[in-house]
């Protein structure tokens, strides 16, 4: 997957790996797949993205963003947008593409390979972008899940495709062993309070998560 010595940049989908290793029974330790990449090569950046819900007394996802900050991550975040949709219900939608997309582009003059985080078909001409630098990309998604959590189409156009669900010794943990409370500076495992929201528990306000053609309801 990896050539020793060469330079990598971890692109972290946030919203799209948090419901993908749940769908799989499973946690990230962010610590882990930190260290983890970093004995693969020269990790130059591990970029992180994900929208916020602002105005919030409290929001879960800050604990997460404060430790990955404090721990050798680069967060990228931006608010949340509030709508109405056609049948007047109010959503909330985070989309964090072309955030990702520019840091991406920006960074591969000065990479070898590339490490993306997610399973969303739009990301499939950024490889191909990227790929024209001359830069490798894995693509890290499931196939596992039905349906599968990765598009076809950006599963082929990746030079490397890896089944997350094979790293799940190495940077994954047991949703058990999840702190109880986030300490100080947050606590690797906490996710967006939208995200996080058990099924058929009723949804605050009125709101829903739209992320394109993602909508976590």
């Amino acid at each position: 997957m990896t050539v020793p010595g060469e330079k990598i940049a971890l692109f972290i989908d946030g919203a799209n790996l948090y419901a993908t290793a749940k769908s799989l029974g499973f946690d990230i330790d962010y610590k882990k797949l930190l260290g983890e990449f970093q004995s693969r090569g020269y990790l130059l950046r591990a970029f992180y993205y994900t929208a916020v819900i602002e105005d919030q007394e409290y929001s879960s996802i800050r604990p997460l963003i404060d430790w990955l900050d404090y721990n050798g991550y680069a967060v990228v975040t931006k608010a949340t947008k509030e709508f109405v949709d056609q049948t007047g219900r109010r959503k909330v939608k985070g989309n964090m593409d072309i955030e990702l997309a520019v840091d991406a582009m920006e960074i591969a003059s000065t990479i070898d390979h590339m490490v993306l985080f997610s399973g969303d078909g739009d990301f499939r001409s950024l490889v191909e972008a990227v790929q024209r630098k001359g830069v490798r990309v894995t693509v890290i998604s499931t196939v596992t899940t039905q349906p599968p959590m990765v598009a076809d189409e950006l599963r082929r156009q990746a030079d490397v495709f890896t089944d997350i669900i094979t790293l799940r010794n190495k940077i994954g943990r047991e949703p058990s062993e999840r702190p109880v409370r986030p300490r100080e500076h947050g606590e690797p495992g906490q996710h967006p309070a939208f995200l996080q929201r058990p099924a058929g528990a009723p949804q605050r306000a009125g709101a829903a998560v739209e992320d394109d053609d993602e909508n976590y309801e």
